[in-house]
């Protein structure tokens, strides 16, 4: 049986998913696109400039990618919805990445006024991905809510700090029904791999990738590492111990 996600009805063979943010130019994104193998990348609705082909960040996205334009900028649920209904308008399509963050110094998302944008959304006819600090009470109001997956954030946004919730993911991915991908801080491949060993669904990664010497070379470097932590987790990571376990049993060795 193949190994794929579904989100929103649509089946992906990709758990990686990319971002087009912080590229020094955006030439880059389409042999990015290639690299990491994604189907899904995210794009703020207010880098889309229809009017103009040269900044319009649309036109470095190849034709073939789920668009998941995201909210950025957003402060309250009300905006968070409005800016999804004018990037449906403008053809993005129905998939939507909420982002509620009223925090101007960390980013932090307001969960409050993001359950709120997705229940709206979702009757809207939305597929919506929304961003969340990590809590299992909020992950199930968003599945309750209509989420199509929940997308919490492994540390601050643009920080490549890295997987610094693991216990409250873990905790949401053992009790959620919908997919849950890491989203926000991973800054390594290894990060990445230990967010997909762990049992995530997908993981998203922008700045890594874009503020690396190669990006291209690193968009692969994840996506080999995402392959390699889901292999992993499918095929059920060793039990750990306190003391050491010999490889080989000595016994009848030396007698």
């Amino acid at each position: 049986m193949k190994d794929e996600l579904k989100i929103g009805g649509v089946t992906l063979k990709s758990r990686l998913m990319i971002g087009t943010g912080k590229f020094h130019r955006n030439s880059l994104i389409h042999n990015v696109v290639k690299s990491s193998m994604a189907e899904v990348i995210t794009v703020a609705m207010r880098r889309v400039d229809l009017d103009s082909i040269e900044e319009n960040i649309i036109n470095s996205i190849p034709e073939n990618m789920i668009l998941l334009p995201n909210t950025s900028g957003a402060r309250t649920a009300e905006e968070a919805v409005r800016i999804a209904k004018l990037s449906r308008a403008t053809g993005l399509g129905n998939w939507v990445k909420i982002e509620v963050i009223p925090d101007q110094k960390y980013l932090l998302p307001d969960n409050y006024e993001t359950v709120k944008a997705t229940e709206a959304l979702t009757k809207e006819g939305f597929i919506v991905l929304p961003y969340m600090s990590p809590d299992l009470v909020v992950a199930k109001q968003l599945e309750e809510a209509g989420a199509a997956a929940v997308m919490p954030l492994g540390s601050p946004i643009g920080s490549n700090r890295g997987f610094r919730t693991k216990e409250l993911v873990r905790i949401m991915i053992e009790e959620s029904n919908v997919p849950i991908i890491v989203d926000a801080g991973i800054g390594k491949p290894s990060e990445a791999c230990e967010a997909m060993e762990l049992g995530a669904d997908a993981v998203l990664v922008n700045t890594a990738i874009a503020t690396s010497s190669n990006p291209v070379q690193m968009a692969e470097a994840f996506a080999n590492s995402v392959k390699a932590g889901r292999s992993a987790y499918l095929s059920g990571l060793a039990d750990t111990a306190l003391e050491a376990r010999a490889s080989s049993p000595l016994t009848g060795f030396l007698g």
